[in-house]
């Protein structure tokens, strides 16, 4: 099998068997995005907790790419410290913008590089993380507030 095949076999498992999609219940920062271009939606829940992402669910609507997408980056971001997760946010970020990155801190996230060919589809990709990092933004917005 080429890996491209499983890469392929990676992003459709994410995009027919979503991990992390629903709602979380309580106190749960939430995000709403929209990729105007394409009409991808998502609307990200987060819960931290002492700097921790202990929970993290997604709910949206769009390309395959989006939705696996935000399906991985639940996986990779929950239970990580949220400085480490911001990192990890970069790492992809970069290597959607096709810049050479040690895939290595991506594990199945890799799956998602050839998307860097494709300029139209990297918004695609990148969607969920944005939600995550305005999640992220927004907490600590909301904590220096207090």
């Amino acid at each position: 099998m080429q890996l491209d095949d499983l890469y392929r076999q990676v992003i459709m498992d994410h995009y027919q068997h979503p991990r992390n999609q629903g709602e979380l219940s309580g106190d749960a920062l939430s995000v709403d995005l929209r990729n105007p271009s394409c009409g991808d939606e998502i609307t990200l829940q987060l819960l931290v907790e002492d700097g921790v992402v202990k929970d993290v669910r997604f709910r949206g609507s769009g390309c395959s790419i989006s939705m696996a997408s935000a399906s991985m980056m639940t996986e990779a971001v929950k239970g990580m410290p949220v400085e480490d997760a911001l990192k990890v946010t970069k790492v992809f970020r970069d290597m959607m913008k096709g810049e050479d990155v040690d895939t290595d801190e991506l594990g199945d996230l890799e799956a998602l590089q050839g998307v860097s060919k494709f300029p139209a589809r990297i918004k695609c990709a990148t969607l969920g993380w944005q939600a995550f990092e305005k999640a992220v933004k927004n907490e600590a917005h909301e904590h220096h507030d207090h």
